[in-house]
């Protein structure tokens, strides 16, 4: 039985002056914001089903190795909860500075650069190659006994 670490989000959300890379568009921050709430939704939509394939498990079987098995994912799924909506927060608060930054100066809005939010980019794709670890790993699983 493989169990893999626990994956929590850390985000250093504060920016840090020295390092802070400028060079984003305030309409690009924003499309990226989009299609991270969007995924974001899909995943936690994908948390639902495979919680349901989990309690299918559970019915089906009652053995303590596969009780075991499921209730490591019942972990992971409750810790990649977590991190979707830490991810959502942190996004939700990034769309208010960029929605700040219009109505404080509403013209040229489309040459305008803001920091880079490159942190949360990395935050993103740490958090889209783990889900996709943990769901490849559930869905091989779940095919042994179903």
């Amino acid at each position: 039985m493989h169990v893999r670490p626990t994956f929590r989000i850390e985000i250093n959300h504060k920016l840090n002056k020295k390092n802070m890379k400028t060079g984003e568009k305030l309409y690009t921050q924003h499309a990226d914001h989009t299609e991270w709430m969007s995924k974001l939704k899909f995943y936690a939509d994908e948390i639902t089903l495979m919680k349901g394939r989990l309690g299918e498990l559970v019915s089906k079987n009652n053995q303590s190795d596969v009780l075991a098995q499921v209730e490591h994912f019942q972990n992971q799924l409750i810790v990649q909860k977590n991190n979707i909506d830490e991810l959502a927060h942190i996004i939700t608060v990034d769309e208010i500075v960029l929605e700040k930054e219009v109505n404080k100066n509403p013209v040229a809005v489309d040459h305008r650069e803001m920091p880079s939010h490159s942190n949360e980019k990395e935050a993103m794709d740490a958090f889209e190659k783990n889900f996709n670890e943990l769901r490849a790993e559930f869905k091989t699983f779940a095919a042994k006994w179903m």
